[in-house]
């Protein structure tokens, strides 16, 4: 007998397809999902299965969706924002409301988490879904009412928080060391330089630029220790392992309280800013509106400790 060809597949297959053909990575779509990898290549295997058609071109090391799979792609996608945005309308009211936060690791880590307990305190019955990671995410397509995004500061993409400035900055006993004090620029020949192997969507922090901009381009330092992400060069510095570039004012506190220390004084703004964007269809929330002022509050104080002062309770 044939099918009916308006039947829907089972929604758990649905799910697996749209995160994987999101994430173009089952292993990814995995970790989302929290299945194994091979869980999800099953559902999609039955996915295909029932519709009979290829969704996925599988290469030796790439994937990549069939025409059939960009068109059901966007179908789910947009089905699921939808739902979304229903479910969020019709909820009971008693019921916790949950806002999803996207941004950076390093953001989340040095700004964001040591500074969101005071929006957390001012509004209760509003969770927070924190989601840090390098990928730009789909707001709509992916369920996330505001994302904070590192960028250049040119991209014009949401509502500018602030801009960056970085300067060299290490531990304090590393700059007044015995043997090799940190007085100027060309004394880091003898010290190691802390840096990011940059990958697709990271934040670059470079080192050439920095020592051609102040006079030391061809400088070779004793050593490099380079890393996978910013937050493991910040915790190396911190541990006196070398001299790292600090990003300000994502390090300010560290600054102030002279965990870390600035050897050569005034920071070189860059051509990178952050930015608050936000999903159109959450900002008729209160909760999210509350949020995105808390951040530009947030962003307008001076001083990290300020953080601890109550914001606006979100309208009910």
């Amino acid at each position: 007998m044939r099918k009916d060809l308006d039947r829907l597949p089972p929604l758990d297959l649905l799910l697996a397809f749209e995160a994987a053909a999101r994430q173009l990575s089952f292993t990814r779509a995995a970790d989302e999902r929290f299945v194994t990898q091979s869980a999800i290549s099953r559902q999609i295997r039955a996915l295909e299965d029932d519709l009979g058609v290829e969704l996925f071109a599988r290469g030796h090391r790439a994937l990549t969706l069939t025409p059939p799979g960009q068109k059901l792609l966007l179908a789910c996608q947009g089905v699921l924002a939808q739902l979304r945005r229903t479910v969020s309308s019709i909820r009971a009211p008693n019921a916790r409301e949950v806002l999803a936060l996207s941004t950076t690791p390093s953001f989340a880590s040095y700004w964001l988490i040591p500074r969101l307990h005071s929006f957390t305190q001012a509004n209760p019955g509003v969770d927070v879904r924190l989601d840090a990671s390098y990928e730009v995410r789909d707001l709509q397509g992916e369920g996330f009412d505001i994302a904070v995004r590192y960028q250049k500061a040119s991209a014009g993409d949401g509502e500018r928080l602030f801009s960056e400035t970085m300067l060299p900055v290490c531990a304090p006993a590393l700059r007044r060391g015995r043997d090799a004090p940190l007085k100027v620029p060309a004394d880091l020949r003898h010290h190691t330089l802390l840096e990011v192997d940059a990958m697709p969507g990271s934040a670059p922090v470079d080192w050439t630029s920095w020592l051609q901009a102040n006079g030391v381009p061809d400088l070779e330092p004793r050593s490099r220790l380079t890393f996978s992400s910013y937050n493991e060069v910040v915790a190396a510095a911190l541990a006196g392992q070398g001299v790292a570039l600090g990003r300000k004012p994502l390090l300010d506190s560290l600054l102030r309280r002279k965990e870390l220390v600035a050897p050569f004084g005034d920071a070189r703004e860059t051509a990178r800013a952050y930015f608050v964007v936000t999903d159109p269809a959450s900002r008729a929330r209160p909760a999210v509106r509350a949020l995105e002022q808390w951040l530009r509050e947030q962003a307008a104080q001076p001083e990290p400790d300020a953080a601890t002062r109550a914001p606006r309770r979100a309208a009910r």
